[in-house]
């Protein structure tokens, strides 16, 4: 049965004449005339009987009319759909994102993407960047924000920096200098989070870089209470800026520099599958995260900086 078809039917129901309903679908007599028989006959059934007054509707096709009617109805709101998601005018948008993003950078690129598009639902699902990437390949979430992973069937699109820091109580010994060295970070207790995660993989990975293999240590699930095990004086941590940033505003922390080391980032990117095209939705989300981000690393984020993005409503990213 084609759709072709039934809007032939419904047009010759509505105005009762061959003739007439020819010209509205711009077809010639014999050509609507062919598209009735042929749906007549896939059904089974006579649709109409032509009378002195014109078509009238048998009671089959009396029968067939709402069915007809809602399927037509099916289809054009299927279109406007489809084309809403083109245009971001509706439609959804399914994210995936690691517990880092979605809890300190996500909330402000929502914020924007809603504010432009609120006619957009949003879904959203948290996890570590491998089950992230899970959640892509089997396209139960569009994007996926996460660190960057490598995977032949996944496009990987570079969102921001994440810079990890040294983070103190504000008393502590460091804070005097500002500064201090790798040597010196061994010898205090660690505070360390989510042994999943790569940040705790990473804070080894530099101590053990420079030779210190004896850890004094607190493990944690989470990074807010990392952030409070440092405010309560119980040890020193290795944390995301991004994290961190509104703390140190407030004087809660103190961000220390590790002489002996350079600066450690990461990519935090977004995730999406090579063989499908991404909706409007998608693409608008990608086009918001990625100005916030190059604002983010244009800025750099020293506390000072904050401050002045603060009153552009940029701050909100990183905190």
């Amino acid at each position: 049965m084609l759709l072709k078809q039934v809007e032939c039917f419904l047009a010759v129901a509505r105005l009762g004449n061959v003739s007439r309903a020819a010209e509205e679908m711009y077809l010639t007599q014999p050509a609507l005339t062919a598209r009735i028989k042929a749906l007549e006959e896939e059904l089974g059934d006579q649709l109409f009987v032509r009378t002195s007054r014109g078509m009238r509707l048998t009671e089959a096709g009396r029968e067939f009319l709402p069915h007809a009617e809602r399927a037509v109805e099916s289809v054009a709101e299927g279109k406007e759909r489809l084309k809403e998601m083109r245009g971001v005018t509706g439609g959804r948008l399914a994210l995936g994102a690691s517990p880092g993003v979605s809890t300190y950078a996500l909330p402000t690129i929502l914020e924007r993407f809603c504010g432009a598009h609120p006619k957009v639902s949003v879904s959203i699902r948290t996890g570590h960047s491998e089950d992230i990437l899970g959640m892509v390949l089997k396209e139960e979430v569009q994007l996926g924000l996460a660190r960057e992973i490598s995977h032949p069937e996944i496009e990987s699109i570079t969102l921001y920096e994440d810079e990890i820091v040294l983070v103190v109580y504000p008393q502590h010994r460091f804070t005097e200098k500002g500064s201090t060295e790798l040597s010196e970070v061994g010898r205090e207790q660690i505070i360390l989070f989510d042994r999943a995660s790569s940040y705790y993989e990473l804070t080894h990975s530099l101590l053990r870089g420079a030779g210190i293999r004896e850890l004094r240590t607190i493990e944690l699930d989470n990074i807010e209470a990392a952030k409070r095990m440092v405010e309560h004086r119980l040890g020193v941590a290795f944390l995301p800026r991004t994290a961190v940033i509104r703390a140190v505003e407030a004087g809660r922390l103190c961000m220390i520099e590790i002489e002996d080391n350079p600066r450690v980032s990461r990519p935090i990117v977004a995730l999406r599958r090579r063989d499908v095209p991404p909706t409007g939705a998608v693409d608008a989300f990608l086009e918001i995260a990625g100005q916030l981000g190059e604002t983010r690393d244009r800025a750099q984020l020293s506390p000072a900086l904050a401050a002045e993005f603060e009153n552009l409503q940029l701050i909100d990213l990183f905190t």
